[in-house]
């Protein structure tokens, strides 16, 4: 690090689990956010000041004046542009020594897959079952960490899963991909705009520290938020030995990272 980024990061410097060791390991990281929205926002937002090297940002919608109420990376002035470049405007803003990449569409399977091997985390901020289940499976394929959130209503959730450590659950250990779950999203449901910032955070918060190699992340836990009653509780998730996403050794591959001591 060089005497400027030693005096942006001091404060995470300073502290005996981070240390300059851990800051320069998240400089020369990698993490890739899909959906950059209420809970990508915040998330981005943090991993960019923080000092996490290559941000990607996939989001194929554009900015709208409802989004505004909880989407902290967008501006009025930017209703209409593509959520992802209007993102790596505002976190270039606050941290220009991070590189940040726009991707205005959609991922497919194949350059969903692309991505996230190219990655050392993903974060799943996005709304839709069939993108989690998506990104799940190519996170498991690549063997990259995922963190995953979701907020709406009052009610927040954040879960970690590693497909580098032998009994991590997946997603799909989770919630199985049955294709009988009612999706319940924010355009019909409405969402407390302060809880996707609460939901948002965490997720940037597991991910540094996975990225870091300091504390431990929530693997193999579902951690739930009412935001009504600020009550959290948090749910031992087991893997399923059947699962037809992550019970096979095929694409358990190992990823740049080592994993964290068991």
């Amino acid at each position: 690090m060089n005497d400027a980024q030693l005096l942006r990061y001091s404060r995470h410097i300073l502290l005996d689990e981070i240390g300059v060791e851990a800051q320069e390991r998240l400089l020369a990281s990698t993490a890739l956010v899909v959906g950059v929205g209420g809970l990508g926002s915040p998330a981005a937002l943090y991993l960019a000041c923080a000092g996490v090297g290559k941000i990607v940002l996939a989001d194929g919608d554009t900015v709208d004046l409802t989004n505004l109420q909880r989407q902290i990376l967008h501006r009025d002035d930017r209703l209409g542009q593509p959520k992802a470049e209007s993102g790596r405007q505002s976190l270039l803003q606050a941290n220009p020594g991070i590189e940040v990449v726009a991707i205005g569409q959609r991922l497919d399977d194949a350059s969903l897959l692309e991505q996230v091997a190219a990655a050392d985390v993903v974060l799943d901020c996005c709304d839709n079952f069939a993108t989690r289940h998506a990104i799940n499976r190519a996170c498991v394929d690549a063997g990259v960490p995922l963190v995953s959130g979701a907020a709406v209503r009052f009610d927040g959730q954040l879960a970690v899963f590693d497909p580098r450590i032998d009994d991590s659950p997946c997603y799909h250990c989770l919630f199985p991909d049955t294709g009988e779950v009612d999706e319940v999203q924010c355009a019909t449901m409405g969402v407390f705009a302060p809880l996707t910032g609460i939901i948002g955070t965490m997720q940037a918060a597991e991910a540094l520290k996975i990225l870091g190699g300091f504390g431990q992340a929530l693997v193999g836990r579902l951690l739930l938020l009412d935001a009504r009653s600020l009550h959290t509780s948090t749910i031992q998730i087991p893997r399923d030995p059947g699962c037809p996403v992550c019970s096979g050794a095929a694409g358990r591959r190992l990823s740049r990272l080592s994993p964290p001591d068991a």
